[in-house]
């Protein structure tokens, strides 16, 4: 049986248990189990570390525990928009620069203990809404950077990235931002939908 491990911050933790590793929240990740699981009975398990509130560092502060102590076939993280949102809240981001180079160390450091493992980098997003409205053009700015970096960790390793900023964009033209996004960081049950179809068709490209 094959392992897939979801890691991230909110949008990947979705009101996932600390205690039921079969209850993976109300995000993406029970999405993916919901169509892997059918389509491929018995053959695969799946575990989500989403943390809410984690930045890229507090990704590397648990690599061991939540990452290479799961020794995972399939991994996805999705990380960025936190190391963006804490700066605005309470001054306690996490640069673009620094950002890249905790995220290359974690990819490496993975690499080295799990070689066989596939990993698969997201792109972290935004769109305008309650959360963001205030600094938004910042906001977004700053995120974009993030997602560039986590683009080039992704060439610079030979790994799959997952283009999401430009889904839900072109989401955000067919209903309102807060229908995709509910205040512009956080998905809606349409945007974690949104997230698990781009998720699929990049897995299923590693089979």
């Amino acid at each position: 049986m094959k392992t897939i491990l979801f890691q991230g911050d909110s949008i990947t933790d979705a009101g996932r248990s600390r205690e039921d590793d079969s209850n993976l929240g109300l995000g993406y990740p029970t999405l993916v189990k919901g169509e892997l699981g059918y389509d491929n009975p018995g053959q695969y398990t799946f575990y989500n570390r989403g943390i809410s509130g984690n930045r890229v560092v507090d990704l590397y502060a648990r690599i061991k525990i939540d990452f290479i102590n799961l020794k995972p076939d399939y991994l996805s993280i999705l990380i960025g928009v936190n190391d963006v949102w804490h700066e605005f809240g309470c001054k306690n981001g996490v640069s673009a620069e620094k950002y890249f180079k905790i995220y290359s160390m974690l990819i490496e450091e993975i690499m080295e203990a799990l070689p066989d493992t596939k990993i698969m980098i997201m792109e972290p997003f935004v769109l305008k809404g309650a959360g963001t409205d205030a600094h938004f053009e910042e906001f977004q700015s700053e995120v974009q950077k993030r997602a560039a970096k986590a683009k080039k960790i992704a060439e610079n390793y030979n790994l799959p990235f997952i283009p999401l900023q430009d889904k839900f964009d072109e989401a955000a033209k067919t209903a309102p931002n807060e229908y995709w996004l509910a205040d512009g960081v956080h998905p809606t049950t349409m945007g974690h939908e949104l997230i698990k179809r781009a998720w699929i068709e990049e897995f299923k490209k590693l089979q």
